[in-house]
């Protein structure tokens, strides 16, 4: 009897396959490297260095609205081009949180009594769900309903006392809140009263503003409602009316804890925006999914539209707020130091208080690279540890591979999908916010943002966690040489001065590196075949 013997793959069998399947993103690494170092030769290399940091900087920002993006996509197949104007927002409430603390405050009761009256959806679904009437009366019922709340609402809320700045006053423009702040003159705004409706009615009548808006919400949701509607539980209840005791105590103590807050240092001020701007976020971001995204699941170009004239919605909003002009945000006082002993000298003078440290001979602002990177990779870590040692992670790991496996095993997806996109809105947010100080504020900082952030997607794999954050590193490395190049020129052999490429080409540059990406890599980096 003859045996076989089957010889084991030898070592260099396997490496060279592995070799073979992966030689795309070798060739393509090899050139990105290639680029890289070659700057070595046509700068300095303390410019060298500095433009590094600098396109760090630019990538951790584009990380942020790019890395939410790729959740959303992966798990829900949602493309939702209102992203960056959702990073914009969160710029914006974030300025008004850190510069504005009392108009932020003041429109903290009126938009809480609103969100109280929302909170019981589960109680207006089950009203709803009784409704009889014919088909054109349950669908015109729920609009009337809605509109009815939402004329209230917005009839209200200009009556509540809302300390504001006056955009036909230059001197009290959002510019010259920046401009006092950064200075240390500014005072507290003197506070306001209730424009021409009694406190009680004005608290009453929002409630039931916000509380019709969401029965007409509800009365739209439950018409489209595979499952009928259950008991409200008493969380519902529990939440509705945590939230209303919430803005009833704001309204109480507004005035101290106005002058408390005015109190604090700028540092401090500028933490409590980050983090409440965050909170925000996630609760904005959760909202748009339940009433504007989850009816759209199955039709993705009404999804597309949708979030597209929900951005222009947002520019249109933040215009009438904030005036159309552009305006900066003041540094924390922590990143902004000087005097005799600064710059900082190494990594020991990130905690010297100085607005620059010194290193390698050159100087790096603390907060426009240091601190923005240091988030860019901290939200990196945290999130990766998120996705792969929290059950909420497994779950939306299990939902990008197949959705319709995880709900047969009894998991709520629509809540992760909930979960998720709040998420991807609060990471959105919280990269507009630490922006601000960097770049300043304007209505078109969302358009541009969320241009970078599809590329970096498209390069790192469009639902790959870990693809958009080397997308946006090789973006943003990428758009710095660029400008660097356009200062100092690059050597080309058949010219007699070195071209300098122009602003117009800082973008195409990253486009163009896009293509080539996807002619070489189909699906990116790290994207998975369908």
């Amino acid at each position: 009897m003859t045996t076989t013997t089957v010889a084991a793959p030898t070592r260099g069998t396997s490496t060279s396959r592995w070799l073979r399947k992966n030689r795309g993103k070798l060739a393509l690494a090899a050139f990105f490297a290639f680029v890289l170092f070659s700057g070595l030769f046509m700068m300095e290399t303390n410019d060298w260095i500095i433009t590094i940091i600098r396109g760090l900087a630019v990538g951790a920002i584009t990380f942020l609205v790019a890395s939410g993006l790729s959740l959303i996509f992966g798990l829900m197949d949602v493309l939702s081009l209102a992203h960056g104007e959702l990073y914009m927002l969160g710029a914006y409430v974030g300025w008004t949180i850190y510069v504005r603390p009392d108009t932020f405050l003041d429109a903290l009761t009126p938009i809480a009594l609103v969100l109280s009256g929302m909170a019981l959806l589960p109680l207006w679904r089950r009203i709803a769900s009784m409704w009889t009437a014919g088909k054109w009366a349950r669908i015109i019922a729920p609009i009337l309903v809605g509109v009815a709340g939402l004329v209230i609402v917005v009839v209200l809320f200009p009556k509540f006392p809302m300390s504001m700045w006056n955009l036909d006053v230059y001197t009290e423009a959002p510019i010259n809140n920046s401009v006092a702040l950064d200075q240390g003159l500014q005072e507290v705004p003197p506070p306001a009263d209730f424009d021409g409706v009694s406190p009680l009615v004005g608290i009453i009548g929002i409630w039931l503003g916000g509380a019709l808006l969401g029965l007409g919400i509800a009365g739209g949701i439950e018409r489209k409602a595979e499952v009928p509607a259950s008991k409200p539980g008493v969380g519902a209840y529990t939440i509705a009316g945590g939230v209303a005791l919430l803005a009833l105590l704001i309204y109480v103590v507004n005035d101290p804890l106005t002058d408390w807050w005015y109190g604090l240092g700028t540092s401090p001020r500028f933490f409590f925006a980050l983090v409440i701007t965050v909170v925000l976020a996630f609760g904005l971001g959760s909202f748009i999914e339940v009433v504007f995204i989850r009816p759209l699941y199955d039709r993705l170009l009404y999804q597309l539209m949708m979030t597209l004239g929900l951005g222009f919605i947002i520019i249109e909003l933040v215009r009438s707020v904030w005036g159309r002009p552009g305006f900066t945000m003041p540094k924390p006082a922590v990143f902004n130091g000087h005097g005799d002993a600064c710059p900082g000298e190494g990594l020991g003078g990130m905690f010297s208080g100085c607005s620059t440290i010194k290193i390698f001979d050159s100087r790096v602002r603390m907060y426009n690279e240091v601190f923005i990177i240091l988030v860019g990779i901290l939200v990196l870590v945290t999130i990766t540890l998120v996705i792969k040692r929290t059950r909420l992670g497994m779950i939306i790991r299990a939902g990008v591979q197949d959705s319709e496996m995880v709900e047969a095993l009894g998991i709520n997806v629509r809540r992760v999908f909930t979960i998720t996109f709040g998420i991807g809105v609060a990471l959105a947010a919280l990269g507009g916010v630490i922006a601000a100080p960097a770049i300043g504020l304007n209505t078109g900082m969302g358009a541009t943002v969320l241009l970078l952030a599809l590329i970096a997607m498209a390069i790192g794999g469009l639902t790959s966690f870990p693809g958009a954050a080397v997308g946006a590193v090789i973006v943003g490395l990428l758009q710095q040489f660029m400008i660097k190049y356009g200062s100092i020129g690059i050597p080309v052999p058949w010219m007699d001065e070195p071209f300098k490429p122009s602003p117009v080409l800082v973008p195409a540059s990253a486009i163009l590196v896009m293509i080539v990406v996807l002619l070489v890599l189909p699906h990116g980096f790290f994207g998975r075949e369908e």
